[in-house]
C-alpha cells in the first residue's frame, strides 16, 4: 500500500489530479480527525493546507516511510505553526511542555466536547501537546514506534520511551480526576487499554 501511495504522490506532483483525489479520499478522515479535536473551526482549512503541502514539500520527503507518516508529519508541523501564528506564541514554544488547554485558552478557542469522549479528551488536553499527539497517533491512527519516529523526526527508541511516559502521564491524570469511562468508542477503548497496560506493568 505504501509503495502504491508513493506512486500516486509522484503522479499527483506531475499533475495527475485523479491521483491526488485518491490520496485525499484515503487519508482525509484521519487528518480531519487529527485537527478537529484540537481546534474550534479551523480544521477544514488546515486539512486542505496539509494536502497541498504534500505536493509543495515533495522534494524534502526522504521516502524512508509511507505517505501516511509523511502526511501526519506535515499536519503536525502545520498545527504547531497555527498555534504560534494565531496565538502570538513565541517561536521557541516548547510543545513537550505546554498543554492544549493552555494553548486553546491563549488563542481564545475551546476544546471540542463530544458526549462520548469529552472526559478523555479533557484528560488528553491537559498533557503536553507532544504527549497528546503521540497517544492519539499511536492508539487512534495505529502508528507504530518506527512510524511515530518519522512523524516526530526522532529515533524509534526515543519514540518508544516518550510513548511510555505519555501513557504514564495520562494514567496519572485519569486516576487523579476519576474520569468516567467512555467505553462506546473503539479508538477511545484502545487508548484506555494501553494506559491500563502501563499500570499493570508497573504494579
Amino acid at each position: 500500500m505504501a509503495d502504491a501511495e508513493l506512486v500516486l504522490l509522484d503522479r499527483w506532483c506531475a499533475g495527475d489530479a485523479a491521483a491526488g483525489n485518491e490520496l485525499f479520499r484515503s487519508h482525509f478522515e484521519a487528518i480531519y480527525r487529527f485537527f478537529d479535536n484540537k481546534l474550534d473551526r479551523e480544521a477544514d482549512d488546515l486539512v486542505q493546507e496539509t494536502f497541498l503541502a504534500c505536493v509543495r514539500n515533495r522534494d524534502a520527503f526522504r521516502r524512508h516511510s509511507s505517505f501516511r507518516t509523511y502526511v501526519f508529519a506535515i499536519a503536525r508541523n502545520l498545527l504547531y505553526r497555527f498555534w504560534r501564528d494565531r496565538g502570538g506564541q513565541p517561536a521557541t514554544i516548547d510543545f513537550e511542555e505546554i498543554s492544549l488547554v493552555a494553548l486553546t485558552t491563549t488563542i481564545g478557542t475551546q476544546l471540542v466536547r463530544r458526549q462520548e469522549q469529552a472526559s478523555l479528551l479533557e484528560a488528553l488536553g491537559s498533557l503536553p501537546v507532544e504527549q497528546q499527539l503521540l497517544l492519539e497517533l499511536h492508539y487512534w491512527e495505529e502508528l507504530d514506534a518506527d512510524q511515530l519516529a518519522e512523524v516526530f523526526d526522532t529515533a524509534p527508541a526515543t519514540s518508544r520511551s516518550r510513548l511510555f511516559r505519555a501513557r504514564q502521564a495520562l494514567r496519572a491524570v485519569l486516576d487523579t480526576e476519576r474520569v468516567r469511562d467512555a467505553s462506546g468508542d473503539a479508538r477511545t477503548r484502545r487508548l484506555r487499554e494501553g494506559v491500563q497496560a502501563v499500570n499493570d506493568a508497573v504494579e
